[in-house]
């Protein structure tokens, strides 16, 4: 029971990493110092599409749902969650570059507006 709730625990946590990853820099309008938190994980977030890595979160989900008596499943958190609902068909090296490419789109106009918004204050 415990490994199963670690597991599900894991999934909600990796879900919002991703949010985290696509809009945290939004935070920055408010607190200007979780940019040096965010832009890393952005970047980070980005280099795990581009190169079709696993998030670390996806083996940890793994784990604990055999312990759990689960089984777990290969591939990543995106194909595994994200994919079935948004996309039909199996995850794709040219879907992973597509989602790099939308993380790094949507962190530019948010720290583009961020840039813009101080110059136009100072």
């Amino acid at each position: 029971m415990i490994f199963q709730i670690l597991a599900d625990l894991t999934i909600i946590i990796h879900g919002l990493f991703i949010l985290f990853i696509l809009f945290g820099a939004l935070l920055a309008f408010r607190w200007k110092r979780i940019i040096w938190f965010h832009l890393p994980l952005a970047i980070w977030g980005a280099m795990v599409e581009y190169f079709h890595w696993i998030c670390p979160l996806t083996p940890l989900e793994n784990h604990f749902r055999r312990l759990s008596g689960e089984a777990g499943y290969e591939g990543d958190f995106i194909e595994q969650y994200l994919i079935p609902v948004i996309y039909p068909e199996n995850l794709t090296p040219q879907f992973q570059i597509i989602f790099g490419s939308i993380v790094v789109v949507i962190n530019l106009i948010i720290y583009s507006s961020l840039v813009y918004k101080w110059k136009k204050n100072k």
